[in-house]
């Protein structure tokens, strides 16, 4: 979920110090290589999914039956706490809004209707201050945070939601492009994006999974990667613990705002 370009050979390394962990266990069928392209919705729903990394809100609502979360990343960027992460809800470096409600009627940019920090936690922090249903002056799609973050940039929508941990990513290797926005508030938290494998994974496999990124996240011989990736760990949250990504949507139902809008 995180796959820019520059932290290619990080992932890369990662994943071959996973599989090689893997290998030397006696688990056979681990696949050598990732897979960067595909449809991100069809590689969580295929029935023979190794390890992918997936949003919250998809885990709690599409991808329900389909997947088993194998672990909970902790990363060490601003906004992060312990396996939990925000949003950050950012405008215009120039603009003069300071306070939400001031956003009021304004251009608002989503990278998906299904992403937990680009909507789902955006609309639970507006929703109190919504009428009759509504609040931005327009809502679109980007396709991506870093689209969102680059149409709030160039001035063409007012406010976006970026995950804290894409946000650490780009101040580092697009630091240009993140001076041209500023941060205007934080959402609530959630656990961060968890990773996920087909839900016919037996229990033998995933403990092979769980055993060799607990591995890689104390591997010296990774340290210069985890580093680029910002990982500090891996955590083994009970299920309900993602229960707080519906209870968010809940909450904006709760007054009144089902939809960002």
């Amino acid at each position: 979920m995180y796959d820019l370009p520059e932290l290619r050979d990080a992932h890369i390394a990662l994943w071959s110090a996973v599989a090689r962990h893997m290998d030397e266990a006696g688990l056979d069928g681990v696949p050598g290589l990732l897979t960067f392209d595909g449809a991100p919705a069809d590689l969580w729903q295929a029935p023979d999914l190794f390890l992918s990394q997936t949003c919250g809100l998809p885990l709690v609502t599409s991808l329900g039956g389909m997947v088993r979360v194998v672990a909970t990343p902790r990363y060490r960027a601003p906004g992060c706490s312990g396996s939990r992460h925000r949003g950050f809800i950012v405008v215009g470096a120039d603009s003069p809004v300071q306070r939400l409600v001031e956003l009021r009627g304004s251009r608002c940019i989503i990278n998906g209707w299904d992403s937990n920090t680009g909507m789902n936690m955006l609309r639970a922090a507006v929703a109190p201050l919504a009428r009759d249903g509504r609040f931005f002056g327009s809502v679109s799609v980007s396709g991506s945070h870093l689209a969102s973050l680059h149409r709030v940039a160039d001035g063409g929508a007012d406010v976006a939601a970026v995950d804290c941990v894409t946000f650490a990513h780009l101040s580092r290797h697009r630091a240009s492009l993140v001076e041209g926005v500023r941060v205007l508030a934080v959402t609530a938290a959630t656990p961060c994006l968890p990773l996920v494998t087909a839900a016919g994974t037996d229990d033998g496999t995933l403990a092979a999974l769980r055993a060799a990124l607990q591995a890689a996240a104390t591997s010296p011989g990774l340290s210069a990667a985890r580093a680029d990736l910002l990982l500090d760990g891996f955590d083994l949250l009970p299920d309900r613990a993602y229960r707080v990504v519906t209870g968010l949507a809940a909450q904006a139902a709760a007054v009144g705002y089902p939809e960002l809008a």
